[in-house]
């Protein structure tokens, strides 16, 4: 079954939370771990599951994967794919986190 898709985008970490904080219906929130003007993915993906309970994270990394744990782990409904990647590993950690 497809599904349609709505992305919204955002250049950085604090424009990311402004859309976080507004009134937009954000599902998922699929962010790069290093991100410009002072807030990494990371930071962006805890202050918004702080505001909407639940949301579900795929962090984006050209690092090693422990580079983005949070005292040693992930939280729940959070995946990693690390770059480079294909586009279906993308697409399998987001369909993971749709139907976990």
């Amino acid at each position: 079954m497809r599904r349609s898709v709505l992305v919204v985008e955002a250049a950085d970490g604090p424009k990311a939370m402004a859309i976080i904080r507004s009134n937009v219906k954000i599902d998922r929130l699929v962010t790069d771990v290093g991100l410009p003007n002072g807030m990494n993915g990371r930071q962006v993906a805890d202050a918004a599951r702080e505001l909407r309970q639940g949301l579900k994270v795929l962090f984006v990394t050209g690092y090693a994967e422990s580079a983005i744990l949070s005292q040693g782990h992930l939280g729940p409904d959070m995946e990693v794919v690390t770059k480079p990647f294909q586009m279906e590993a993308v697409t399998e950690r987001i369909r993971s986190l749709i139907e976990g």
